[in-house]
C-alpha cells in the first residue's frame, strides 16, 4: 500500500513537472514574437509622400521619419518605442509617440501610435490604425513635399 502511495505521488510531482515545463515554454514563445526597439529601423527614414507623382506636389501631406521622430499629419512627434511583430509577408512595426499639439502654445504633449506596414523597399503604408492605412512612396533626396 505504501509502494503505491509513492508511486502516485511520483506521477503527480512528475505532472506537475511537464505542465510547468510546458507553461515556461509557451509563456517564452508567445514573447519572442514581439520585438521591442528603440528607435524606427533605419529601412524607413527619410520622405515618404502618397502616390507616385506626391513628392513633388506640395500640397500632399508628406511625412518624414527618423530614428527617433516622426512629422507628418499627426504633427511633430518624437518617437519612444517601436515595436516589431510578425506579419503574413513582412514585419508589422507600430510607433508609440508624443506629438506636440500644432496650436498649442503650452507644448502640450499628446500620445499617438503609427503602424507601419512595409510593401517594399520603396512603398509603406501608414497610419494611426490598420483600417486607416495610406500607401506612401518613397521620395529621393530633394525631392520631398513640404510640411
Amino acid at each position: 500500500m505504501r509502494r503505491s502511495k509513492c508511486k502516485v505521488l511520483a506521477r503527480m510531482v512528475h505532472r506537475m513537472l511537464l505542465l510547468a515545463v510546458g507553461v515556461a515554454l509557451v509563456s517564452q514563445g508567445a514573447s519572442a514574437r514581439e520585438i521591442r526597439r528603440d528607435a524606427v529601423p533605419d529601412a524607413f527614414w527619410g520622405t515618404w509622400a502618397p502616390g507616385t507623382d506626391a513628392c513633388k506636389d506640395k500640397d500632399k501631406p508628406a511625412i518624414v521619419l527618423s530614428a527617433k521622430s516622426y512629422a507628418g499629419p499627426a504633427g511633430s512627434c518624437a518617437i519612444d518605442y517601436v515595436i516589431e511583430v510578425p506579419g503574413r509577408d513582412r514585419p508589422i512595426y507600430s510607433a508609440r509617440m508624443r506629438c506636440s499639439d500644432k496650436g498649442s502654445q503650452a507644448q502640450a504633449k499628446t500620445i499617438a501610435n503609427l503602424i507601419i506596414r512595409p510593401d517594399d523597399s520603396d512603398q509603406i503604408s501608414a497610419g494611426a490604425t490598420f483600417e486607416s492605412l495610406v500607401a506612401y512612396r518613397r521620395c529621393s533626396d530633394g525631392q520631398g513635399a513640404k510640411q
